[in-house]
């Protein structure tokens, strides 16, 4: 399993829907979460994208000199650049970073926000800009190793002897992508090397997973698959669980109500299915044994979150690795915590590759010595 964490570059808090115990979406504290992704073994952090987000693409940027190993998934968005200016961004970010830059690629599902961005165009002509963007970025990427130009005649867009100069570090830095639609998978099928699925049940995700199979196989290609999911995890299932009604304790029906109709103006077919699991509802939020879907109350895009001791966390995410899911994408309230307890409970029952170490592996003591000379007991002793 690979495991990433997220930059909280739209604010984050103890509590959803409240300032209180809310935190200020600043540099030091996303720097303070990358280098505790990165010194506690996480294999990347994602950082979104959208009006309600700090840049993704400055912020990874200062983000680059202050991690050793860490990747960084950030978001391209096909109609709001242009093909050309991006892979440029890419390859230079590509190269600063020795290679730790992975893309989403992110298509838009507010149609509101999407017009502030001047995009009007409709959900499935948006899809067949993506497709044509995708086809210039990458040829443009690909061909820079040789320093050669790539053309393109499109519907839509058009390269005429574009050029990248400076080559990026990879061949392309991999592709990345989530969609529901019936043309999101037709993208991921053509284009995409991860595609990332919300965290609905099992069995609606593998039905997913299958088509995309189908699709990327009539094009002669394979795919891997990563999934996107909160999670709150604790010594105890009772302790987690009261957790996650604490955060979303603060929360009142208005609130809610907002959140939704904000939510059923868009077009995005993974955010239908994110709504239709609780309906915007409290009483029925645990939407398959220890995934809840209280995040998705009042949070747009992912909604999920895994709950429960360590053992009943790892033993969901396996479910999900016997569908293929390689990687997951984690978060939760607030942070910079949760992404040290995470790491700490959970982390010893996944099947993962340990990360080397940059200066080898640590030694000594672990944990606060006893009265001056004592060492504490190693974990499988207490």
């Amino acid at each position: 399993m690979n495991v990433f964490w997220f930059i909280p570059t739209h604010g984050d808090s103890r509590y959803l829907g409240t300032q209180q115990g809310a935190r200020a979406a600043n540099y030091d504290y996303f720097r303070q979460i990358a280098i505790a992704a990165d010194t506690l073994g996480y294999e990347g952090v994602l950082l979104p994208t959208g009006r309600s987000c700090e840049d993704a693409w400055v912020v990874a940027s200062s983000l680059i000199p202050a991690t050793q190993r860490l990747k960084f998934l950030v978001a391209i968005r096909p109609g709001l650049s242009s093909p050309g200016l991006s892979a440029r961004m890419a390859s230079t970010f590509d190269r600063l970073s020795n290679g730790r830059l992975l893309i989403n690629v992110v298509t838009g599902g507010d149609p509101n926000e999407l017009a502030g961005d001047g995009v009007f165009e409709s959900h499935d002509t948006r899809y067949e800009i993506t497709d044509e963007f995708l086809s210039i970025w990458r040829g443009l990427l690909e061909t820079s190793h040789d320093n050669g130009s790539f053309d393109f005649d499109g519907k839509h867009l058009k390269s005429q002897g574009g050029k990248v100069l400076y080559p990026p570090v990879q061949k392309h830095p991999p592709l990345w992508f989530g969609g529901s639609s019936p043309a999101a998978h037709e993208i991921a099928a053509k284009h995409i090397d991860t595609y990332l699925t919300w965290g609905e049940p099992p069995a609606d995700v593998e039905k997913k997973l299958s088509d995309i199979r189908k699709r990327a196989a009539a094009e002669g290609r394979e795919i891997k698959f990563g999934i996107r999911l909160h999670v709150i995890v604790r010594e105890t299932e009772q302790e987690a669980w009261a957790d996650a009604d604490k955060l979303i304790s603060k929360l009142d029906d208005e609130t809610i109500g907002r959140a939704q109709a904000q939510f059923a103006k868009m077009d995005s077919e993974g955010q239908r299915r994110m709504a239709a699991l609780h309906g915007g509802n409290r009483d029925k939020l645990e939407v398959y044994p220890h995934l809840w879907a209280g995040v998705g109350l009042v949070r747009g895009g992912a909604g999920t979150a895994l709950v429960g001791n360590p053992q009943q966390v790892a033993g969901l995410m396996k479910q999900y690795a016997e569908l293929g899911i390689e990687t997951f994408i984690l978060s939760g309230y607030p942070h910079l915590e949760e992404s040290y307890r995470f790491a700490e409970l959970v982390f010893p029952l996944l099947p993962r590759a340990q990360r080397e170490q940059a200066k080898g592996p640590l030694s000594g003591p672990f944990g606060e010595v006893i009265g001056t000379s004592v060492l504490p007991k190693a974990a499988s002793q207490s």
